[in-house]
């Protein structure tokens, strides 16, 4: 390669970074946007957490429940972790990082997105290359500054059971837990995948069906760590759970939990409920609570 090509090819990088850098800063601004739009037009029941939802970075509502449920904190050290960040912009966190200069730690298995990324992540946050397994889990302790976050997210379309369960055991006690569950296991099922590293869900199945947890296996595992379920999102996405200490006592008792919806990509990709999506998968083996 001659030195008119490295120029050629350095300036070329340089443009692509430069475009990069600013459609990730127009994604931004939208979401400013779109959060000044719509949580102002929300009608706040505190018994009815759907009521509290609104987007701005997050996609199903999430940034509005979280906001709520930090409001409501006895405490709070403003920091958070989120395990499968995305672009630090469209996830649950992106609120809380760039909207109200929380502090925390995003954590991002895709290494193109991670790389794409750099210019425009928030100020207070860290944010790291690492796809998160039981095997290298341990390594959060030296990376995370608190391990009583307000709030930890997590959505990695996959072993996601696993790596709670292990957090949990590392005595990571989050205040809110925001994690996404797989309606397709219906809503009484306690069931998820089977445990592997380099899981992929595009690569297990052709509908790309067959990852996550169920709902009902995501109540069970935080109840024995002291938590109570608040409610699913709207579109049957996200799973919301509370741990008792943090929160006011009536204010947990007063709240109606929304217990399950179906994910509604998943029921418009497929056109049918549940039932059907899961007898698609059946044949895959899976991990149940009653193995243990």
């Amino acid at each position: 390669m001659n030195m008119l090509d490295k120029i050629y090819l350095k300036l070329n990088n340089l443009l692509f970074r430069e475009v990069r850098k600013n459609s990730l800063l127009v994604k931004i601004n939208t979401a400013f946007s779109r959060g000044a739009l719509t949580a102002p037009l929300r009608k706040i029941d505190n018994t009815n957490p759907l009521s509290w939802e609104f987007s701005a970075f997050s996609q199903n509502g999430e940034d509005g429940i979280i906001d709520y449920l930090i409001s409501q904190l006895r405490s709070s050290n403003r920091y958070f972790i989120e395990i499968g960040a995305n672009n630090c912009i469209d996830n649950n966190t992106g609120w809380l990082a760039y909207g109200k200069n929380f502090s925390g730690m995003m954590i991002e298995g895709d290494e193109y997105t991670y790389k794409t990324s750099l210019d425009t992540k928030p100020w207070y946050t860290n944010y790291v290359n690492q796809f998160v397994t039981i095997e290298n889990i341990k390594e959060l302790d030296k990376m995370v500054l608190y391990k009583d976050p307000d709030l930890l997210s997590l959505d990695i379309d996959g072993n996601d059971y696993y790596i709670m369960d292990a957090l949990f055991q590392q005595g990571f006690r989050p205040k809110i837990a925001v994690v996404e569950y797989n309606s397709c296991y219906g809503p009484f099922m306690s069931m998820t995948i089977q445990y592997k590293s380099d899981f992929n869900c595009f690569a297990e199945h052709p509908t790309a069906l067959y990852y996550g947890v169920s709902i009902s296996l995501w109540k069970q595992l935080f109840d024995k760590y002291g938590y109570r379920f608040i409610s699913v999102d709207s579109n049957g996405v996200n799973a919301f759970f509370i741990h008792t200490d943090y929160f006011d006592k009536q204010f947990i008792d007063n709240i109606q939990p929304v217990l399950f919806k179906e994910n509604a990509h998943q029921l418009r990709k497929f056109n049918q409920g549940w039932e059907y999506q899961f007898s698609l998968i059946q044949e895959m083996v899976f991990y149940k609570e009653e193995n243990r």
